[in-house]
């Protein structure tokens, strides 16, 4: 049960921090070099929370100060994914040693700002799985890496659940993964959620949450949803 964006602003940390002190979420995933990385990495040492790193290809930094020539790789970067709905899905060389040095960058500003390593890696819009990331292996081997999106019978084209299938496939070969992600977002109101509560029972599923969405928020601190979660044995990646 995991909040994205921890750290990208105050806000978003403050919502994701309330609901993991009524034990609504087991997780976060920061973001670093943002207005709020230092202080979200303060509180959660603070209340110990079980940290990945939300890997940023996408959105411009916010904090004023960056290492080297970080700001330039990155912005290459932003431009290139956000060009097209289908570079995710397209190995570009020009920017390999670019993907490489931001990904760096940014594992490294989380060991500082954390003083260990992340309990795993995903990413903002989920570009944590574009093909440079996966085709040049730069995730070292054995770390757990958030996978696709997993569907239910019906939802989506034969196509994109073959692409997903591949993606999770490469992914696999050097990282460890749960057997099933899913997004609150797209399973409101907190009723529609008792058939994963009942997968979760049988298999490592991991429900990703934005507690400073409003709707969100009020599915994830509602009794309906406490009740459907109180049969689940709740997690983290780090006892994955």
């Amino acid at each position: 049960m995991n909040a994205d964006d921890w750290g990208r602003t105050r806000r978003e940390t403050n919502a994701a921090l309330a609901c993991f002190r009524e034990r609504r979420i087991t997780s976060v995933t920061a973001m670093v070099f943002m207005e709020d990385s230092a202080r979200a990495a303060d509180l959660a040492r603070q209340e110990r929370i079980d940290v990945g790193l939300h890997l940023n290809l996408s959105q411009p930094f916010t904090q004023e100060r960056l290492p080297g020539r970080l700001r330039e790789y990155h912005e290459r970067i932003c431009r290139y994914l956000n060009g097209s709905k289908y570079a995710m899905a397209v190995y570009n060389p020009v920017l390999r040693n670019s993907f490489r040095a931001v990904y760096r960058a940014q594992a490294d500003e989380f060991f500082r700002l954390y003083g260990r390593l992340p309990s795993h890696v995903d990413g903002h819009h989920h570009h944590h799985l574009c093909a440079n990331m996966l085709w040049d292996d730069i995730y070292d081997e054995g770390l757990k890496v958030r996978r696709n999106f997993s569907f239910r019978p019906g939802e989506k084209s034969m196509a994109n659940r073959m692409y997903r299938r591949l993606a999770d496939r490469c992914l696999g070969r050097r990282c460890r993964m749960t057997d099933y992600f899913y997004a609150l977002s797209q399973h409101l109101p907190a009723e529609r959620l008792g058939w994963l509560a009942d997968l979760a029972k049988t298999a490592t599923v991991e429900l990703m949450s934005h507690p400073a969405n409003d709707k969100e928020y009020t599915c994830l601190m509602s009794d309906g949803y406490q009740a459907l979660m109180a049969g689940v044995e709740k997690g983290t990646y780090t006892q994955l």
